[in-house]
């Protein structure tokens, strides 16, 4: 029914501002705190970045607070309803079904008549309302039988002889079929809106707002299974594949009843679910389904079926993606739908043969609509599909593409392209590239010119492919490197030596800093580079980097090989860089101390190494993720109302806090960590996001 009631004393635009608020004030700043985020309110948000207070509210606090005042009042109701819905996250399976339920309508209970009826109705008495009288009852049917013959009579707009003929002639888009069996809610709500206020425009001239649908898929922009599990469900392996919890079905029937979705993220716990039909309801939305696949003029005799034609008016209306996270999707099932995506929109038709069988009858589709992708893991798609639909997105400025088969073509189409403007991306662990497709995407490409992030991680697996030419190349060349602008680099793996290290111009953005897995790189030339070059980074990894630090595991060892990596941890990194310059004046003995020289106060270390240390030295202790990284934290400093303390007392609460991390030994949830190893897609914070579930796993806890 129409919303009628409202609040006298405020106008609705005034309710909604105020709920559009209280949802914005959970969302994490993109100028925040590198350290993880306080799960509990310790006070309002201040200046940015802070860690403590946190520079946003707690998400349960805005959605508490948005639940507390749908309670109010109708008019209260409907301005938060809408924030409410704003963002589903997937966390149990039940709640799963709950959602579906909610979302989605059961056809085989509430048939297209049956809905087409209550809508009508609902039309009828919103015209009431909104001209002021209330009509009889023969009125009000034959208000009815109008608007049902306004559906189904085509639209007569544009003169039927400027059309073209009538075999290709295409339908009205708000007509509604009699074969339609699945359509979307909204859109019947749409075209019922669009009749009766063509109705009354001609004959009265009165404006009929929209009338409600108690289905809220049409406010739904964020959709993602990132906190999704079964685990501890004790299901066994047979009803585990046979009666899964996320099914195509289930997924296909929410996910066309959200026109508005803007984010989706999967996870390897859902890619199962993940076949052609859903990728087609992901991508094929908004300007890609305008004009695409319709037999063009003078095509007459080529077939099309109505359910085919349906699903594209209906993905018309609805908004391109901006962001897709499909971390670790590598079941079978999405990547034949991948393939077959790739095959029937995006590569070229090849042949006399090919291009007779090929379903699609003009050029592979482009989207421009989605600028955060995530590929990270998805090793199982081929490197030519993956090209193919990396290079179907123009207008990318965040790009994961860690641990697939990417090539260096890829890299170099990605590097000619003229649209493509990057922010943040990520290649660790590819073991098909090489240095010289990296150096050549780094130093000659302008779709890197702005790049902030890098990720270019490695290990003793799959170690980097950048040579020390490839380096010194990129350092004194590569426009992201001379512009200073750099905020996260990783080059773990990389053969970097003290020589390399000096040819690296000023980076005083740089906060987040990784140099792991280099085992001949010498502390005393990191030290350098942090205090000379780069002396605001705040997190460094050193985790298998330098002889120093390799207590005792290589051959020829010392005997006392622990307690001397210890001491040259303190020695040559913490003492020099963390700690301030003593200074003494018999002018001005109440000072304050000299700020030391680097902002340095987490250093990542290997197992072995953090297992020397003992239970740290002063404010130094260890924190350890649920997985196998861990790290050496500086307790008493911290981002405290937007500036960095390192003076912190025993009692502050977030020195507490880090202190609980400590004392939790890796029992801790999934989002405890520093310098991601994943880009935080679904935000668009880069790789100095912070995520928790599935994606904190990855980004913290595995060490690959």
């Amino acid at each position: 029914m129409m919303s009628a009631h409202s609040d006298s004393r405020y106008p609705p635009e005034l309710l909604l501002a105020i709920c559009a608020y209280i949802h914005s004030s959970c969302i994490p700043s993109p100028v925040h705190s590198l350290d993880p985020l306080p799960t509990e309110d310790h006070g309002a948000p201040t200046a940015l970045p802070s860690s403590m207070p946190a520079s946003s509210w707690p998400e349960p606090v805005a959605r508490r607070t948005l639940a507390q005042l749908c309670l109010v009042n109708h008019a209260w109701y409907d301005a938060a309803k809408p924030w409410l819905w704003d963002k589903l996250e997937v966390r149990l399976p039940r709640t799963f079904l709950s959602m579906v339920e909610e979302i989605a309508w059961d056809y085989s209970e509430e048939t297209v008549d049956m809905v087409m009826d209550s809508c009508v109705r609902a039309a009828t008495q919103a015209a009431a309302l909104a001209m002021r009288n209330i009509p009889t009852s023969e009125a009000a049917k034959a208000l009815e039988e109008r608007i049902l013959f306004c559906l189904g009579a085509p639209d007569e707009s544009i003169p039927l002889e400027l059309l073209s003929p009538v075999a290709s002639r295409e339908p009205s888009p708000r007509r509604i079929r009699p074969k339609s069996k699945s359509p979307a809610r909204w859109k019947l709500m749409r075209s019922i809106s669009d009749a009766l206020q063509t109705l009354l425009d001609q004959d009265l001239g009165v404006y009929v707002p929209t009338p409600s649908d108690p289905r809220p898929g049409r406010f739904v922009r964020h959709l993602d299974f990132n906190h999704f599990r079964t685990l501890g469900m004790r299901r066994s392996v047979e009803e585990g594949v046979n009666s899964p919890f996320v099914t195509s079905h289930r997924v296909e029937a929410i996910i066309k009843e959200m026109p508005n979705l803007l984010v989706f993220g999967a996870t390897e716990f859902m890619d199962g679910s993940l076949n052609l039909r859903i990728l087609n309801e992901l991508f094929l939305r908004g300007t890609p389904s305008r004009g695409r696949g319709r037999p063009s003029r003078g095509r007459a005799l080529i077939e099309t079926h109505d359910g085919d034609e349906e699903d594209r008016e209906r993905r018309r209306d609805c908004r391109e993606l901006m962001a897709v996270d499909l971390t670790g999707c590598i079941s079978s099932v999405f990547v034949n739908a991948l393939d077959e995506f790739a095959a029937a929109h995006l590569l070229p038709v090849d042949g006399t043969e090919e291009a007779a069988s090929s379903p699609r009858v003009d050029e592979p589709l482009i989207f421009p609509g989605l600028q955060r992708l995530g590929m990270r893991g998805v090793k199982s798609v081929a490197s030519r599909t993956l090209s193919t639909f990396v290079l179907a997105f123009p207008n990318l400025t965040h790009l994961d593409l860690s641990g697939t088969r990417v090539s260096p073509e890829l890299l170099f189409s990605i590097g000619a392209s003229t649209t493509v403007q990057l922010q943040s991306l990520a290649l660790a662990r590819c073991i098909k590239l090489t240095g010289d497709s990296i150096t050549d995407l780094l130093v000659r490409s302008p779709t890197t010119a702005g790049l902030k992030e890098l990720n270019l991680y490695g290990d003793v697996t799959y170690t980097s492919p950048l040579s020390e030419d490839n380096l010194a190349e990129i350092f004194t060349q590569a426009p992201c490197f001379l512009s200073g602008n750099m905020v996260y680099l990783d080059l773990s793996s990389a053969p970097l030596n003290k020589t390399l290290l000096a040819k690296v111009g000023p980076q005083a953005s740089l906060r987040s800093l990784g140099l792991s897995h280099i085992p001949n790189l010498d502390l005393r030339a990191i030290a350098d580079l942090l205090r000379t070059k780069a002396s605001n980074v705040e997190v460094l990894t050193l985790s298998g980097t330098s002889p120093e630090l390799d207590c005792g595991l290589r051959a020829g060892g010392a005997r006392d090989a622990v307690r001397m990596s210890s001491i040259a941890l303190h020695t040559h990194i913490i003492r020099p860089l963390c700690t301030p310059p003593f200074s003494f004046s018999l002018s001005a003995p109440n000072a304050p101390p000299a700020p030391p020289p680097t902002r340095l106060r987490v250093i990542e270390l290997s197992p072995a190494m953090l297992n020397a240390l003992g239970i740290g030295a002063g404010a130094w202790r260890i924190v350890r993720s649920k997985g196998g990284r861990g790290w050496y934290v500086d307790t008493a400093s911290g981002w405290i109302d937007g500036v960095l303390r390192r003076d912190l007392e025993k009692e502050h609460p977030w020195r507490r806090y880090l202190d609980q991390l400590s004392d939790a030994n890796g029992n801790v949830s999934s989002g405890i960590g520093w310098h991601a190893r994943k880009m935080e897609i679904l935000y668009g914070h880069g790789m100095l996001g912070h995520e928790d579930g599935l994606y904190g796993a990855v980004s913290f806890a595995y060490q690959g």
